[in-house]
């Protein structure tokens, strides 16, 4: 599926959080969510994309369930504009405020955007199809020896959130990258949410 035909799909699902459709794109960290994700909004005409890095700090790796709800989804799902401050990973603290509008379609982008707390105000859920071991080595190639001691504490800590609350399970769409660009594919929930079953799938989609 094109990301352009996956994009129409998306704009005709009914709202999921007030008018709001949110769409998630989960995986293990460095799986290529934050690429896709971007891909994924040029196509839907320049969607607003929340990534949860800004969510996340160095304390709360996955702790931030709480805070998402409260400074975005609760907005979000009146009709309202969100607002968050994004977290800096190099000063260790919050930024200035930045402002999330209740757009047709927003995408939430990160490790722990399928987590069951959630997937109540997902109109679908999009897993990464990439190993863990795979994403993280591409995830440490990219940011360098620098950030060693960190990638041996999130390891842990992903490892322990993905035991204890899966995403993939829930998934709607697998999502897998190529050369040429992403495929889109059925996930483990697709055969439950009818009206959305992905089927014509003519190789990988180019989003070039």
């Amino acid at each position: 599926m094109h990301l352009h035909a996956l994009a129409s799909r998306l704009h005709r699902l009914p709202p999921s959080c007030g008018p709001v459709r949110l769409v998630g794109v989960d995986g293990h960290a460095g799986s290529g969510k934050t690429t896709f994700a971007d891909r994924l909004a040029e196509a839907l005409g320049g969607a607003p994309v929340l990534h949860l890095d800004d969510i996340a700090t160095h304390e709360e790796l996955f702790a931030w369930t709480g805070r998402l709800l409260r400074e975005v989804v609760e907005p979000l799902s009146r009709g309202g504009t969100a607002r968050y401050r994004p977290y800096d990973w190099v000063t260790h603290g919050f930024g200035p405020p930045r402002d999330l509008p209740p757009a047709p379609v927003v995408i939430v982008e990160g490790v722990g955007a399928g987590r069951r707390t959630l997937r109540p105000w997902l109109a679908r859920l999009l897993w990464m199809e990439l190993t863990d071991e795979d994403a993280w080595e591409r995830g440490r190639q990219r940011d360098g020896s620098a950030q060693s001691a960190f990638w041996e504490g999130w390891v842990r800590a992903e490892r322990r959130h993905f035991t204890k609350d899966p995403s993939k399970p829930f998934a709607d769409l697998l999502v897998l990258q190529w050369p040429e660009g992403f495929e889109v594919l059925p996930g483990p929930a697709a055969t439950s949410k009818e009206g959305f079953a992905v089927t014509d799938r003519d190789g990988p989609a180019s989003v070039c």
